[in-house]
């Protein structure tokens, strides 16, 4: 298919066809986002999890908690919000470390499926948006027929046959733009599934290792109050003799 080809299926397929080439376009941005965000995503996480569970295996939960801090990675929420529950928990006498890691790992989740959404909205609605352009193009064509006839043409079939098989061009960029659309989205699926088993398995040794130097940490007591000097006050008061 030569170029000239191409700018005259542009000029037939107008509205309808410049809809399907946004949208692949769409598409293809969202897929370079995601794969840059999403580039080492599991190698940092477990480089990570291997560098906090090695602190908490020797009982220094500060080296742990420093390391989580300085990384980049998406685990290091995970583990900031086990370490926040921990002082808490120390403060309130419980525990809820392993409810405070799961809400942060959903969210987590929630992040690195962003935009996909999108791909998911092109994959299925592209194909119908290049039906309607093939049947507004065959009606159109029909109607090009209809006007020729009452001109006093032939009204000869080769030229509703070639309407008709620009008109099937919308069809087709919608099938291609569709397929390109899911095909990005089932690769990021299928990945982000294997990086969320990883955060799950690293989230749930880390809150283990966590509960066990819990375990051998001393409560901390809550801040007593002072008694009220008046009190003593009246004490002191009731005390003098009349």
């Amino acid at each position: 298919m030569s170029l000239n080809d191409i700018l005259h299926y542009l000029r037939i397929g107008g509205v309808t066809l410049a809809m399907l080439l946004f949208a692949s376009v769409a598409a293809l941005i969202v897929a370079v986002e995601r794969i840059i965000a999403l580039w080492g995503v599991g190698e940092r996480s477990r480089a990570l999890g291997e560098t906090v569970n090695k602190h908490l295996l020797r009982g220094d939960v500060t080296a742990a908690r420093t390391a989580a801090e300085r990384s980049d990675a998406v685990a290091a929420d995970i583990f900031l919000a086990g370490f926040d529950r921990l002082e808490r928990s120390r403060l309130a006498g419980g525990t809820g470390i392993e409810a405070a890691v799961e809400r942060e790992r959903a969210q987590v989740a929630l992040k690195l499926r962003r935009y996909l959404w999108i791909l998911a909205t092109i994959g299925s609605i592209t194909p119908f948006v290049g039906l309607f352009g093939t049947v507004a193009g065959i009606m159109r064509s029909f109607k090009d027929l209809g006007l020729d006839v009452e001109a006093g043409g032939t009204g000869g079939s080769s030229a509703v046959m070639t309407g008709i098989s620009e008109a099937l061009v919308a069809t087709a960029v919608g099938i291609l733009v569709a397929v390109q659309a899911m095909v990005f989205y089932n690769y990021f699926q299928a990945r982000l599934s294997r990086v969320l088993v990883e955060l799950r398995l690293l989230g749930d040794e880390f809150v283990e290792l966590l509960k066990e130097r819990a375990a051998g940490l001393p409560p901390v007591e809550p801040p007593q109050t002072p008694p009220e000097p008046q009190a003593a006050s009246a004490t002191r008061a009731d005390a003098q003799p009349a």
